[in-house]
């Protein structure tokens, strides 16, 4: 079943403030094997001027996916999860993000299309401190994979019989 079209523009409400901890950024940036020491030690980031450590460019994608999950789950939009793979994934930062930051993320669909039965869904998440300042915008693009046709699986039975 295609996605609803209707839904381009739609924007969800904001996420609750998350709290950003340095723990947290240390481990994101040893999960994904990035050794810069403004990651991990303060003294380093305030060398670069910043009040504590930073995170990775990458981190805001633990918030943005997180809050593009009521996205997925509208069950308005018709979007099948179960088919789901993660297409793309693109970052505009402001600013980086740093331990003791409070992040609201608002998502908003910016496209739907269907491509050979598979439907594109692109969210844009817009990433705020809580004092409504831009920190990052992220953008994330899932394909829905075509259901496989339900006569497809019945070849090789279909073979079979006419042997």
């Amino acid at each position: 079943m295609a996605l609803d079209q209707s839904f381009v523009g739609r924007s969800y409400p904001p996420t609750a403030p998350y709290e950003v901890g340095r723990e947290k950024i240390r481990e994101f940036a040893r999960a994904i094997g990035d050794t810069h020491p403004a990651y991990t030690d303060p003294a380093a980031a305030a060398e670069l001027g910043h009040p504590d450590v930073i995170a990775p460019p990458t981190f805001a994608f633990t918030l943005t996916f997180r809050a593009a999950g009521e996205v997925i789950r509208d069950p308005a939009l018709g979007l099948d999860y179960s088919r789901v793979v993660h297409g793309d994934q693109r970052f505009a930062h402001t600013r980086p993000v740093r331990a003791g930051d409070r992040l609201s993320v608002t998502s908003t669909i910016e496209s739907v299309k269907s491509l050979a039965g598979n439907d594109i869904l692109d969210i844009r998440g817009e990433v705020r401190d809580e004092r409504g300042e831009h920190v990052v915008t992220a953008w994330t693009k899932l394909v829905a994979r075509a259901a496989p046709d339900e006569h497809a699986g019945n070849t090789e039975h279909a073979a079979k019989q006419g042997e």
